[in-house]
């Protein structure tokens, strides 16, 4: 809030430059929400695509917990005016990647009663077909 009553004081008095730095660093602060957000329902995504994974079996609680990261994931992607998205599939795919390690960690807390290491886990899965899946539910599923 405090950054949109600086633009409009800077717009008053006529100083377009700062206004238009001002105008990039609050999108560009916007772009970050964004991305926390994917990335928070990215770590979930791929958590639970790791767990069904491990252990060849999957429940109505990971089942509906994937179905929601994805929403979750489509709705904070979207520009609503617009009707783009924030980030491309080149951008989804790098977010995903970077969740990856967290999921992994979070996973050997749960597959299993948490008996493994993540890098036991890591075994256990292969990891490209779990990213090409999260991307594939994300970008194939329409909300």
């Amino acid at each position: 809030m405090e950054e949109l009553l600086e633009l409009k004081d800077l717009l008053v008095w006529g100083n377009l430059s700062e206004a238009l730095l001002l105008v990039e660093e609050m999108t560009e602060m916007s772009k970050d929400d964004k991305l926390n957000k994917i990335f928070s329902f990215g770590i979930i995504l791929l958590l639970h695509l790791i767990q069904q994974q491990a252990e060849n079996r999957t429940t109505r609680y990971w089942d509906v917990s994937i179905r929601n990261a994805v929403r979750q994931i489509q709705r904070s992607n979207k520009r609503q005016k617009s009707k783009g998205h924030y980030l491309t599939s080149e951008e989804l795919v790098e977010t995903l990647e970077d969740a990856y390690k967290s999921a992994l960690d979070e996973a050997a807390l749960e597959a299993f009663e948490g008996r493994y290491e993540a890098e036991e886990i890591a075994t256990m899965i292969d990891r490209t077909q779990i990213l090409n899946q999260a991307i594939a539910l994300i970008l194939d599923d329409a909300p």
